[in-house]
């Protein structure tokens, strides 16, 4: 089991990423681990995935903070609790839409944020993998890492003065090169690349250690 010491919200105001994470309502999310999870099980594990996001990147000593883009308000109560601001999704036009909001919402209160879009569901994320993909980031006006498939994408940045454009959704790998965005390839970041959307997925996260609040419902739901 994945107990991460790290998991404290890092306070350093130096820090220079703003992370935007969306999360969509948590009766709505994760269909896809159907065969894993039964249906009050699903958005229970949604939301710990994103606990467990949301407090390894605040952990990391590269983020400064962190914006949760939700309406979900049970969600939105439990990511603050550990340190995210909440923005509400005012366009509700998606997952991209989403993204774009939380940008400029960053962007308001800090015009020369760095910013970047990370999944919500990465409950096997560690905050030293995190740190080591935004240094190779910050290198580049726009990067991207891909999902453990190679087809997706899980973190998408854009450095001070640079528009995020995400294209995130099915063969977003491809969308995010041809928009000039530089894939970041690095060795031993499998945390910051293991979305989980299936039964196998919620697997290999196990297998590299998931978060606690994940470990926590996982036992939980098997004992229900």
């Amino acid at each position: 089991m994945h107990m991460d010491p790290e998991l404290a919200t890092n306070t350093d105001p130096t820090a220079r990423w703003s992370l935007v994470v969306p999360l969509k309502p948590l009766v709505l999310a994760k269909s896809r681990l159907a065969s894993a999870a039964d249906g009050m099980l699903r958005p229970h594990l949604a939301l710990a995935f994103a606990q467990d996001t949301v407090a390894a990147a605040l952990a990391c000593p590269a983020v400064r903070d962190v914006a949760v883009v939700t309406d979900d308000p049970a969600a939105a109560v439990e990511l603050a609790a550990l340190g995210a601001r909440i923005v509400p999704d005012s366009p509700a036009a998606g997952l991209n839409a989403a993204l774009t909001h939380g940008a400029e919402a960053v962007r308001e209160l800090r015009p020369d944020a760095a910013v970047a879009a990370l999944n919500a569901d990465l409950p096997a994320l560690r905050s030293a993998e995190l740190t080591r993909v935004l240094a190779q980031a910050s290198q580049f006006p726009r990067a991207f890492l891909t999902d453990v498939a190679g087809i997706g994408t899980t973190l998408l940045t854009a450095t001070s003065g640079t528009e995020l454009h995400p294209a995130f959704g099915g063969r977003s790998r491809r969308r995010h090169l041809a928009s000039g965005a530089v894939e970041i390839e690095l060795d031993s970041v499998d945390s910051v690349r293991q979305d989980v959307d299936t039964g196998d997925d919620l697997a290999a996260a196990l297998a590299l250690g998931v978060g606690p609040r994940t470990a926590e419902r996982l036992a939980a739901g098997a004992h229900a």
